[in-house]
Protein backbone atom coordinates (compact mmCIF):
# COMPACT_ATOMS: atom_id res chain seq x y z
CA UNK A 1 0.00 0.00 0.00
CA UNK A 2 1.44 3.36 -1.02
CA UNK A 3 2.06 5.71 1.87
CA UNK A 4 -0.27 8.78 2.47
CA UNK A 5 1.06 12.37 1.11
CA UNK A 6 2.74 13.74 4.00
CA UNK A 7 2.17 17.86 4.35
CA UNK A 8 4.78 19.80 4.18
CA UNK A 9 4.51 23.49 4.69
CA UNK A 10 7.49 24.83 3.62
CA UNK A 11 7.06 28.33 5.71
CA UNK A 12 7.25 28.72 9.06
CA UNK A 13 8.61 30.79 11.38
CA UNK A 14 10.01 30.70 15.17
CA UNK A 15 7.68 33.40 15.88
CA UNK A 16 6.84 32.56 19.55
CA UNK A 17 10.15 32.27 20.66
CA UNK A 18 10.61 31.97 24.22
CA UNK A 19 11.04 35.89 26.17
CA UNK A 20 14.40 35.82 26.97
CA UNK A 21 15.48 35.60 23.16
CA UNK A 22 13.92 38.67 22.33
CA UNK A 23 14.99 40.24 25.54
CA UNK A 24 18.61 39.76 24.65
CA UNK A 25 17.98 40.69 21.36
CA UNK A 26 16.83 44.35 23.00
CA UNK A 27 20.11 44.39 25.21
CA UNK A 28 22.21 43.76 22.51
CA UNK A 29 21.29 46.86 20.24
CA UNK A 30 21.07 48.67 23.46
CA UNK A 31 24.58 48.07 23.69
CA UNK A 32 25.77 48.54 20.50
CA UNK A 33 24.17 52.37 20.47
CA UNK A 34 26.21 52.66 23.85
CA UNK A 35 29.32 51.45 22.39
CA UNK A 36 29.45 48.84 24.63
CA UNK A 37 29.72 44.65 24.29
CA UNK A 38 26.30 42.17 24.57
CA UNK A 39 25.49 40.76 28.01
CA UNK A 40 26.12 36.90 28.22
CA UNK A 41 23.17 35.03 25.84
CA UNK A 42 20.99 33.06 28.52
CA UNK A 43 20.41 30.11 29.25
CA UNK A 44 17.22 29.21 28.02
CA UNK A 45 15.51 25.64 29.27
CA UNK A 46 14.07 23.12 26.91
CA UNK A 47 10.98 23.61 28.97
CA UNK A 48 10.69 27.51 28.10
CA UNK A 49 11.15 26.06 24.40
CA UNK A 50 8.12 23.64 24.45
CA UNK A 51 5.87 26.39 26.01
CA UNK A 52 6.67 28.62 23.22
CA UNK A 53 6.14 25.69 20.36
CA UNK A 54 3.55 23.67 21.51
CA UNK A 55 0.45 25.59 22.22
CA UNK A 56 1.03 27.69 19.27
CA UNK A 57 3.12 26.34 15.81
CA UNK A 58 2.59 22.79 16.82
CA UNK A 59 -0.80 22.61 18.33
CA UNK A 60 -2.30 24.65 15.12
CA UNK A 61 -0.04 22.19 12.47
CA UNK A 62 -1.61 19.23 14.00
CA UNK A 63 -5.30 20.52 14.08
CA UNK A 64 -4.96 21.72 10.54
CA UNK A 65 -3.06 18.72 9.16
CA UNK A 66 0.11 19.88 8.40
CA UNK A 67 2.67 16.83 9.18
CA UNK A 68 5.99 18.81 8.95
CA UNK A 69 7.15 22.67 8.82
CA UNK A 70 10.13 23.85 7.25
CA UNK A 71 11.76 25.77 10.28
CA UNK A 72 13.26 29.05 10.46
CA UNK A 73 14.30 31.92 12.94
CA UNK A 74 11.51 34.74 12.69
CA UNK A 75 11.82 37.11 9.37
CA UNK A 76 11.11 40.19 10.18
CA UNK A 77 13.59 39.55 13.40
CA UNK A 78 16.33 39.34 11.70
CA UNK A 79 16.70 43.01 10.98
CA UNK A 80 20.01 43.00 9.31
CA UNK A 81 19.73 47.07 9.17
CA UNK A 82 20.28 47.22 13.05
CA UNK A 83 23.76 47.18 14.77
CA UNK A 84 26.51 45.96 12.36
CA UNK A 85 28.16 42.83 11.02
CA UNK A 86 29.23 41.49 13.93
CA UNK A 87 25.71 42.10 15.30
CA UNK A 88 24.17 40.51 12.86
CA UNK A 89 26.71 37.82 13.00
CA UNK A 90 26.28 36.95 16.66
CA UNK A 91 22.28 37.46 16.71
CA UNK A 92 22.01 35.25 13.57
CA UNK A 93 23.97 32.47 15.02
CA UNK A 94 22.10 32.38 18.55
CA UNK A 95 18.60 32.73 16.59
CA UNK A 96 19.94 29.82 14.28
CA UNK A 97 21.06 27.83 17.22
CA UNK A 98 17.39 28.46 19.16
CA UNK A 99 15.89 26.87 16.01
CA UNK A 100 17.91 23.77 16.41
CA UNK A 101 17.24 23.21 19.22
CA UNK A 102 14.08 23.37 18.67
CA UNK A 103 14.54 20.71 16.07
CA UNK A 104 16.04 18.34 18.24
CA UNK A 105 12.98 18.66 20.63
CA UNK A 106 10.58 18.03 17.45
CA UNK A 107 12.43 16.67 15.01
CA UNK A 108 9.43 14.46 13.33
CA UNK A 109 7.58 17.85 13.80
CA UNK A 110 10.64 20.68 12.48
CA UNK A 111 12.71 20.51 10.05
CA UNK A 112 15.60 23.75 10.11
CA UNK A 113 15.39 26.28 7.86
CA UNK A 114 18.67 28.89 8.79
CA UNK A 115 19.23 33.28 8.55
CA UNK A 116 21.87 34.78 7.20
CA UNK A 117 24.29 37.25 9.22
CA UNK A 118 24.00 39.86 6.45
CA UNK A 119 24.46 43.39 6.87
CA UNK A 120 24.43 46.63 4.77
CA UNK A 121 27.72 46.83 2.82
CA UNK A 122 29.09 43.33 3.97
CA UNK A 123 29.51 41.10 1.00
CA UNK A 124 27.25 37.87 0.61
CA UNK A 125 30.09 35.91 0.52
CA UNK A 126 30.63 37.02 4.57
CA UNK A 127 27.64 34.70 5.16
CA UNK A 128 29.13 31.63 3.64
CA UNK A 129 30.93 30.52 6.93
CA UNK A 130 26.85 30.55 8.60
CA UNK A 131 25.35 28.67 5.91
CA UNK A 132 28.28 25.88 5.79
CA UNK A 133 27.82 25.64 9.80
CA UNK A 134 23.95 25.32 9.25
CA UNK A 135 23.94 22.40 6.76
CA UNK A 136 27.37 20.68 8.20
CA UNK A 137 26.77 21.85 12.03
CA UNK A 138 23.02 21.66 12.13
CA UNK A 139 21.26 19.86 10.06
CA UNK A 140 19.86 22.61 8.07
CA UNK A 141 18.27 22.00 4.82
CA UNK A 142 17.42 25.59 3.15
CA UNK A 143 18.29 29.51 4.40
CA UNK A 144 16.02 32.47 4.00
CA UNK A 145 17.90 35.26 1.71
CA UNK A 146 17.27 38.84 2.44
CA UNK A 147 17.60 40.96 -0.84
CA UNK A 148 17.72 43.64 0.76
CA UNK A 149 19.56 44.02 4.16
CA UNK A 150 19.37 47.81 4.42
CA UNK A 151 15.55 46.81 5.22
CA UNK A 152 13.22 49.29 2.86
CA UNK A 153 15.98 50.94 0.25
CA UNK A 154 16.77 48.38 -1.98
CA UNK A 155 20.41 49.75 -1.96
CA UNK A 156 21.43 46.41 -1.97
CA UNK A 157 23.29 45.28 -5.80
CA UNK A 158 20.53 42.67 -8.06
CA UNK A 159 20.42 39.30 -6.87
CA UNK A 160 21.72 38.83 -10.15
CA UNK A 161 25.40 40.82 -9.26
CA UNK A 162 28.29 38.84 -9.17
CA UNK A 163 28.99 39.88 -5.60
CA UNK A 164 26.65 37.36 -4.83
CA UNK A 165 28.21 34.59 -6.47
CA UNK A 166 30.30 33.56 -3.61
CA UNK A 167 27.31 32.58 -1.89
CA UNK A 168 25.66 30.62 -4.49
CA UNK A 169 28.45 28.57 -5.17
CA UNK A 170 28.17 27.55 -1.61
CA UNK A 171 24.68 27.07 -2.17
CA UNK A 172 25.19 24.61 -4.70
CA UNK A 173 27.91 23.02 -3.55
CA UNK A 174 25.68 21.95 -0.56
CA UNK A 175 22.35 21.62 -2.32
CA UNK A 176 20.63 24.21 -0.33
CA UNK A 177 18.02 26.61 -1.72
CA UNK A 178 16.62 29.71 -0.63
CA UNK A 179 13.96 31.47 0.18
CA UNK A 180 13.87 34.88 -0.67
CA UNK A 181 12.68 37.30 2.33
CA UNK A 182 13.51 40.46 3.54
CA UNK A 183 13.08 41.15 7.17
CA UNK A 184 11.75 44.90 9.23
CA UNK A 185 11.38 47.59 7.40
CA UNK A 186 13.05 50.97 8.92
CA UNK A 187 11.29 52.86 6.01
CA UNK A 188 8.05 54.31 7.32
CA UNK A 189 6.78 54.33 3.38
CA UNK A 190 6.68 50.61 3.82
CA UNK A 191 4.91 48.79 5.52
CA UNK A 192 6.50 45.40 6.58
CA UNK A 193 4.27 42.81 5.78
CA UNK A 194 1.49 44.66 3.49
CA UNK A 195 4.04 46.50 1.65
CA UNK A 196 7.63 45.52 1.80
CA UNK A 197 7.22 41.63 1.92
CA UNK A 198 5.21 41.80 -1.17
CA UNK A 199 7.27 44.20 -3.31
CA UNK A 200 10.19 42.26 -2.19
CA UNK A 201 8.98 39.16 -3.77
CA UNK A 202 7.99 41.27 -6.71
CA UNK A 203 10.99 42.98 -7.48
CA UNK A 204 13.05 40.01 -6.85
CA UNK A 205 11.50 37.99 -9.82
CA UNK A 206 12.20 41.03 -11.84
CA UNK A 207 15.51 40.93 -10.84
CA UNK A 208 15.72 37.22 -12.24
CA UNK A 209 14.08 38.02 -15.29
CA UNK A 210 16.23 40.08 -16.69
CA UNK A 211 19.11 38.88 -15.74
CA UNK A 212 21.04 35.50 -16.90
CA UNK A 213 21.66 33.89 -13.47
CA UNK A 214 21.04 30.89 -14.18
CA UNK A 215 23.09 29.99 -16.82
CA UNK A 216 26.14 30.61 -14.51
CA UNK A 217 24.06 28.14 -11.90
CA UNK A 218 21.45 26.01 -13.73
CA UNK A 219 20.51 24.08 -10.26
CA UNK A 220 20.18 26.93 -8.24
CA UNK A 221 16.84 27.45 -6.67
CA UNK A 222 14.65 30.19 -5.04
CA UNK A 223 11.24 30.05 -3.22
CA UNK A 224 10.03 33.50 -4.03
CA UNK A 225 7.08 33.58 -1.04
CA UNK A 226 3.90 35.06 -0.05
CA UNK A 227 2.94 33.60 -3.84
CA UNK A 228 5.02 35.51 -5.39
CA UNK A 229 3.95 38.75 -4.82
CA UNK A 230 2.68 40.71 -7.42
CA UNK A 231 3.57 38.03 -9.87
CA UNK A 232 1.21 35.41 -10.66
CA UNK A 233 -1.53 38.56 -11.06
CA UNK A 234 0.64 40.31 -13.36
CA UNK A 235 1.80 36.83 -15.14
CA UNK A 236 1.11 38.92 -18.43
CA UNK A 237 2.65 41.81 -18.07
CA UNK A 238 6.20 39.65 -17.34
CA UNK A 239 5.53 37.54 -19.85
CA UNK A 240 5.28 40.65 -22.01
CA UNK A 241 8.41 42.23 -20.43
CA UNK A 242 10.46 39.13 -21.13
CA UNK A 243 9.32 39.74 -24.99
CA UNK A 244 10.40 43.73 -24.54
CA UNK A 245 13.69 42.67 -23.35
CA UNK A 246 14.74 40.02 -25.79
CA UNK A 247 13.81 37.00 -23.72
CA UNK A 248 11.02 35.68 -25.34
CA UNK A 249 9.51 32.69 -22.88
CA UNK A 250 12.01 33.96 -20.20
CA UNK A 251 8.99 34.06 -17.63
CA UNK A 252 8.16 30.29 -18.50
CA UNK A 253 11.31 29.21 -18.29
CA UNK A 254 12.68 30.24 -14.99
CA UNK A 255 9.50 28.52 -13.38
CA UNK A 256 9.40 25.47 -15.68
CA UNK A 257 13.20 24.67 -15.08
CA UNK A 258 12.77 24.89 -11.00
CA UNK A 259 14.74 27.79 -10.63
CA UNK A 260 11.94 29.64 -9.23
CA UNK A 261 9.04 28.54 -7.67
CA UNK A 262 6.27 30.26 -5.03
CA UNK A 263 5.00 29.54 -2.03
CA UNK A 264 1.25 29.00 -1.14
CA UNK A 265 0.89 31.48 1.70
CA UNK A 266 -2.04 33.28 0.38
CA UNK A 267 -5.00 33.94 2.37
CA UNK A 268 -7.80 33.75 0.67
CA UNK A 269 -9.49 31.14 -1.69
CA UNK A 270 -9.75 33.32 -5.25
CA UNK A 271 -6.15 33.98 -4.71
CA UNK A 272 -4.90 30.62 -4.82
CA UNK A 273 -6.90 29.58 -7.43
CA UNK A 274 -5.49 32.39 -9.70
CA UNK A 275 -2.18 31.25 -8.36
CA UNK A 276 -2.70 27.60 -9.28
CA UNK A 277 -4.20 28.58 -12.80
CA UNK A 278 -1.52 30.62 -13.40
CA UNK A 279 1.81 28.79 -12.33
CA UNK A 280 2.34 25.59 -13.23
CA UNK A 281 1.62 22.73 -10.03
CA UNK A 282 5.16 21.73 -10.55
CA UNK A 283 6.79 25.17 -9.11
CA UNK A 284 4.16 25.83 -6.28
CA UNK A 285 5.25 24.45 -2.84
CA UNK A 286 2.56 24.42 0.08
CA UNK A 287 3.71 26.76 2.80
CA UNK A 288 1.12 28.73 5.75
CA UNK A 289 4.09 31.29 7.46
CA UNK A 290 1.40 30.14 10.50
CA UNK A 291 1.61 32.29 13.19
CA UNK A 292 2.99 35.42 11.13
CA UNK A 293 1.75 38.01 9.10
CA UNK A 294 -1.47 37.49 9.25
CA UNK A 295 -3.53 36.60 12.37
CA UNK A 296 -7.01 35.92 13.29
CA UNK A 297 -10.34 34.53 11.64
CA UNK A 298 -11.87 35.43 8.40
CA UNK A 299 -15.55 37.03 9.19
CA UNK A 300 -15.89 35.64 5.19
CA UNK A 301 -14.89 32.04 6.43
CA UNK A 302 -14.91 31.41 10.13
CA UNK A 303 -11.43 29.77 9.30
CA UNK A 304 -8.04 31.44 10.25
CA UNK A 305 -6.81 33.20 7.02
CA UNK A 306 -3.39 31.62 7.52
CA UNK A 307 -4.89 28.24 7.09
CA UNK A 308 -3.89 27.72 3.92
CA UNK A 309 -4.25 23.90 3.87
CA UNK A 310 -8.09 24.64 3.51
CA UNK A 311 -7.67 26.54 0.24
CA UNK A 312 -5.57 23.73 -1.37
CA UNK A 313 -8.17 21.17 -0.43
CA UNK A 314 -10.79 23.37 -1.87
CA UNK A 315 -8.96 23.84 -4.96
CA UNK A 316 -10.22 20.37 -6.62
CA UNK A 317 -6.54 19.27 -7.98
CA UNK A 318 -6.03 15.70 -9.14
CA UNK A 319 -4.55 13.18 -6.58
CA UNK A 320 -1.24 14.38 -8.39
CA UNK A 321 -0.81 17.53 -8.15
CA UNK A 322 -2.18 17.78 -4.89
CA UNK A 323 0.66 15.40 -4.18
CA UNK A 324 3.77 17.34 -6.14
CA UNK A 325 2.08 20.78 -4.47
CA UNK A 326 1.85 19.41 -0.62
CA UNK A 327 5.20 16.99 -0.54
CA UNK A 328 6.55 16.37 -3.52
CA UNK A 329 7.76 19.51 -5.19
CA UNK A 330 8.96 20.56 -1.72
CA UNK A 331 11.35 17.42 -1.31
CA UNK A 332 12.67 17.96 -5.09
CA UNK A 333 13.56 21.91 -4.31
CA UNK A 334 14.94 20.66 -1.10
CA UNK A 335 17.57 17.79 -1.59
CA UNK A 336 18.76 17.42 1.90
CA UNK A 337 15.05 17.26 2.89
CA UNK A 338 14.03 14.64 0.41
CA UNK A 339 17.09 12.13 1.53
CA UNK A 340 16.39 12.80 5.01
CA UNK A 341 12.64 11.55 4.69
CA UNK A 342 13.87 8.25 2.56
CA UNK A 343 15.72 7.54 5.26
CA UNK A 344 13.45 7.90 7.89
CA UNK A 345 10.76 6.24 5.46
CA UNK A 346 13.24 3.17 5.39
CA UNK A 347 14.07 3.27 8.86
CA UNK A 348 10.18 2.76 9.24
CA UNK A 349 9.59 0.13 6.91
Amino acid sequence: MSRRTRVIDCHGHFTTAPPAHDAWRKAQLAAHAAGSGPPAYPDIPDEAIRAALEPNQLRLAAERGIDLTLFSPRASAMAHHQGDAEVSARWARHCNDLVHRAVTLYPDRLVGVGMLPQSPGSPPSASVPELCRLVGELGFVGINLNPDPGGGHFAAPPLTDRSWYPLYEAMVALEVPAMIHVSGSCNPALHATGGYYLAADTIAFMQLLEGDLFADFPTLTFIIPHGGGAVPYHWGRYRGLADMLGKPGAAQRLVEAGNIVFDSCVYHQPGIDLLLGVIPHEAILFGSEMVGAVRGIDPETGHAFDDTLRYIEAAGLSPEARHALLEGNARRVFPRLDRLLAARDAAGA
